[in-house]
């Protein structure tokens, strides 16, 4: 599937994405389950995600807390402010440290819980998503707070693609595990 260019087209991609990330948590063996995410033997795996995600929690807090920010993001629509889509403080320069902030924040929850915020946050950013028109998606400089990009391209990162990067992560743990 293509890089989605148009609403009806998103919205399968986030879908189709999310349903095959839940199949693949579902089907995962118990060695799976119980063996910590360890990628530093791969040498081709240098990005700092592949060091800071230990297990399959932190993925999903990752998911859901990117969701987060979209959420709040397209807020600005409705109350006209300006508030940037990175955490304060952050930016596209130092997102990485962000990221590691969404880390910590997970470390108390469960699996299962950071499964059931990541189900309700797609439900909210797939309602949201309903809310736009194809036009204010995918034409760039509809909103002064999107800075000349298109909202689309936020929803895509935010849900097919960033599902995509989840199930990838999930495929190298898997085949860590099977050696």
């Amino acid at each position: 599937m293509g890089r989605p260019v148009n609403k009806e087209e998103l919205r399968e991609a986030a879908n189709v994405n999310f349903n095959r990330l839940l199949e693949m948590i579902e089907n995962r063996t118990e060695e799976e389950k119980n063996t910590p995410y360890d990628f530093s033997q791969d040498e081709k795996k240098k990005e700092a995600h592949w060091r800071r995600d230990k297990n399959l929690r932190d993925v999903l807090v990752h998911l859901y807390e990117w969701h987060m920010l979209l959420l709040d993001w397209i807020k600005n629509r409705e109350d006209g402010e300006n508030r940037p889509f990175l955490m304060e403080g952050y930016n596209w320069k130092t997102y990485g440290e962000m990221n590691i902030v969404f880390q910590k924040r997970g470390l108390l929850l469960t699996e299962e819980q950071a499964l059931d915020k990541l189900k309700e946050s797609h439900a909210r950013v797939m309602a949201a998503l309903e809310t736009f028109s194809q036009e204010e998606l995918f034409t760039k400089n509809v909103y002064p707070w999107a800075k000349g990009s298109a909202i689309g391209a936020y929803f895509i990162s935010n849900t097919s693609s960033h599902y995509d990067w989840a199930m990838k992560k999930m495929k190298a743990h898997k085949k860590n595990v099977k050696n």
